[in-house]
Formats: structure tokens, C-alpha cells, sequence
């Protein structure tokens, strides 16, 4: 089994330098930008989880004549324009819907999946590397059985469809990624490769879901306290919609929950007895529900730590890290600030 992780959610060139450490060398990013910045970082094996857009044919070029590129298809005629585009190797991969409905042919579709294998093998520069999806539908299932359970179906539909055509294409994979599935699930021998990203940092979300504990969630937004509401029992912070995105799950009791509070220690951050909610944003403020005695014992101007609901946006909106060292990891978004 390859574990070609997925650098999206911290888009780091420093924390992607943690995997390269423990071996990896195989990753996965979102976009051809994102690919270009992990190259010049030195990662030489890149698959871009992303339909191919055409309108950057002469960024994948570029990439395809530095590095192992590969890229995702699921339309004949891109398929053709990117075989007249080419002029340099890249590997494709048919991207398959098991049931999250976003992108891909749907699973079931196989005349339709035997005239992209047949337009891709007619292209001189695209190698098919073989199946890949996301079942991103286990971010909407209720419990670990369910994500089980679709982790399964999914995987036993993309081995039969590999079964296909492997006497024809001995070398193809199935490749799949979502962390919910990758964090519970034991059994991936149907498959060949996984991709999940969201597990570098987890989140709300994915303790919601039951991929992590609490304790699992390893970032925090650092907001000061700017007002205190004590009718009822509020805090104020300095972080709103711009700095955490507006996802929200909702707690057992029905509560809407933007994210959720932590102690910020010297080493790192303290989970509270009592669940405390982000209950609100606006563009920049963050409504807090203070339980126990945090309201009492949290001053104006005080930091507290905001363990986000979906921590690839939030990286995503704050760009830069630090970690309880005081060192500084960098991230693609400041990076092309920065060059702007």
C-alpha cells in the first residue's frame, strides 16, 4: 500500500519536510500552483487531485519536464486536447464517482470508462496510471459503521473496475483518499494507494465524525479577547469568518459550533472540562459561549486558542505558522503574497 499524502490542508513546504523525514516521497497536492511550489521544494512525484483545466497547459508543461506529474481526467475531449498539448509525459488518472457525486464517472458507467481508456492509450504523451477517487460522502455519514461501510463499498467497486482491465494494463492502481475512511478503516487491501490530507492537523470535524479525539487536533488559531459579555456569559474574539471560514458542525445538544475553545499553555494548548463554542462569526468577530469558570477568569486582551471546525480552510485563510518553539513555517499563499 503507497501512502502518497495529500498536501492541501497545510500547503507547507516546512511541514511537508516532517514526511519527507519518514520516507514519503509520493505526494498529493490540489492544484498545478500547489505543485509548482512542493517541486521547487524538492518532491520530484506529484499528483494533482484535480480535474485537468486547460487554461494551464503550459504550467503543466513546465512541471512535466521537472518531475513525475500526474493528473486526473474524466472527459474524452480534454483527454484529446491535453494528448495535442503535450510535450512532455505525464501519467493520468480516470477519476471515478463512488457516490460523493462531485466530480468523476460514476463507477457504473463502464462504456463510458472504456472510451477514456481507449482515447487515453491513443495519446503518445499520457501514460494511464489507473482509478482514482474521493469518497468524500463519509463527511456526511453519522457514525464510524457508516464510514466503514462506504469505505468498503467503494473500495470493493473500484477493485472489480481494476479487475477490468489489469490483463491489459498490469501496472494500473486504485488510488483513494479521504481521512475520515483512512483514520478508522484497518483493511485496505483492495487498493493501492491512499491520500488523505486533513489528518496532518484534524479538526472539529473530524471529532465529530469520530476520526480523531480530541486530543488528536494539532492546530489552533490564537485570538485575543476583545470584549466580555457577562448577561450572557460571551466572549468576544478577534476572529471571525476571515480568519476561520463559516463551516460549522453541530454539537450533541444542537448547538451550532464554529469552533471551539482552548487554554493556551507555553506547550501547546489545554482541552477544557466543558465544551466552549465558537456560536457565531461575523466577518471578524467570534462569539464564544464561556461555560464554567472560563468567563470569570478570562481579561480582555487575553489570547485563548480556537480549535477549527475545518482546518484546511483556516490554513488555508491564515497562511503562516508557528509552532510552540517560536519556529515559522511558511505557507503557498504567503509564499505567492509575497512574490506579488
Amino acid at each position: 500500500l503507497l501512502f502518497r499524502p495529500h498536501f492541501k490542508t497545510h500547503q507547507s513546504r516546512g511541514i511537508g519536510s516532517w514526511f519527507w523525514e519518514q520516507g514519503v516521497r509520493q505526494i498529493t497536492v490540489s492544484s498545478l500552483q500547489m505543485a509548482k511550489y512542493f517541486a521547487e521544494a524538492g518532491w520530484q512525484d506529484i499528483t494533482v487531485a484535480f480535474p485537468v483545466n486547460l487554461r494551464e497547459m503550459d504550467l503543466i508543461n513546465e512541471l512535466a519536464a521537472q518531475i513525475t506529474l500526474n493528473v486526473l481526467v474524466e472527459d474524452r475531449e480534454v483527454i484529446q486536447i491535453l494528448g495535442r498539448s503535450l510535450k512532455h509525459s505525464v501519467g493520468a488518472f480516470i477519476k471515478i464517482d463512488t457516490g460523493y457525486h462531485r466530480t468523476g464517472i460514476p463507477v457504473e458507467q463502464v462504456a463510458e470508462i472504456d472510451s477514456l481508456v481507449d482515447e487515453l492509450i491513443n495519446q503518445e504523451r499520457v501514460r494511464f496510471k489507473g482509478f482514482l477517487t474521493h469518497a468524500g460522502h463519509t463527511y456526511q455519514a453519522h457514525s464510524r459503521e457508516e464510514i466503514l461501510n462506504i469505505h468498503r463499498t467503494s473500495s470493493e467497486k473500484l477493485n472489480l473496475l481494476k479487475k477490468r482491465y489489469l490483463n491489459q494494463f498490469p501496472e494500473i492502481i486504485v488510488s483513494v483518499g479521504d481521512t475520515p475512511s483512512c483514520s478508522i478503516a484497518e483493511d485496505f487491501s483492495l487498493v493501492d494507494e491512499i491520500r488523505p490530507g486533513n489528518f496532518v492537523f484534524y479538526d472539529v470535524m473530524q471529532w465529530k465524525l469520530g476520526s480523531c479525539a480530541l486530543e488528536d487536533i494539532a492546530v489552533a488559531l490564537a485570538c485575543p479577547v476583545v470584549a466580555k459579555h457577562p448577561e450572557r456569559k460571551e466572549l468576544v474574539l478577534y476572529g471571525g469568518a476571515v480568519h476561520l471560514s463559516k463551516e460549522f458542525v453541530h454539537l450533541p445538544n444542537g448547538q451550532k459550533c464554529y469552533g471551539l475553545i482552548v487554554e493556551l499553555t507555553d506547550h501547546g494548548w489545554q482541552i477544557l472540562a466543558e465544551l466552549n463554542p465558537l456560536i457565531a462569526l461575523s466577518q471578524e468577530h467570534g462569539i464564544a459561549r464561556a461555560e464554567g469558570d472560563l468567563f470569570n477568569k478570562t481579561k480582555i486582551g487575553d489570547l485563548l486558542g480556537v480549535l477549527p471546525v475545518h482546518s484546511c480552510l483556516t490554513a488555508n485563510l491564515m497562511q503562516d505558522y508557528f509552532d510552540f518553539s517560536g519556529k515559522f513555517y511558511d505557507h503557498l499563499n504567503a509564499s505567492l503574497s509575497r512574490i506579488v
